[in-house]
């Protein structure tokens, strides 16, 4: 079993975080946020992955014969799905607080008042 493909989850969930601290700007900020999710592509492939392993299609394949998992493939398809629309939405609101307050800097935003 080989560590290589979760060091480098944990590598890109950093470099995802670091950037997500040291954002000015909402689009920088939603971008590494996207990176952030990435790294659990990567996470999610490296458990389901079956050294020698084939697809998981069983049609004419001799029994015991080793197949990595569809379930672990059909999460990480899920996953982009959830974070593209994650990142739609977030864009949305960056498009709206531009408009309301005219930057795209969080500090710059004023309290809301209600």
């Amino acid at each position: 079993m080989s560590y290589l493909p979760f060091l480098l989850a944990v590598w890109i969930f950093l470099v995802g975080l670091f950037g997500i601290v040291r954002s000015r700007n909402f689009i920088h900020l939603v971008v590494c946020l996207s990176v952030a999710q990435s790294s659990t592509y990567v996470l999610l492939l490296s458990v389901g992955y079956v050294k020698g392993g084939t697809a998981p299609i069983f049609k004419d394949v001799k029994p015991g014969t080793k197949a990595v998992d569809p379930v672990v493939q059909a999460l990480t398809l899920t996953d982009i799905v959830v974070s593209v629309t994650v990142a739609a939405l977030l864009l949305a609101l960056a498009i709206l607080g531009k408009r309301h307050a005219g930057t795209m800097n969080p500090e710059e935003l004023h309290p809301m008042r209600g």
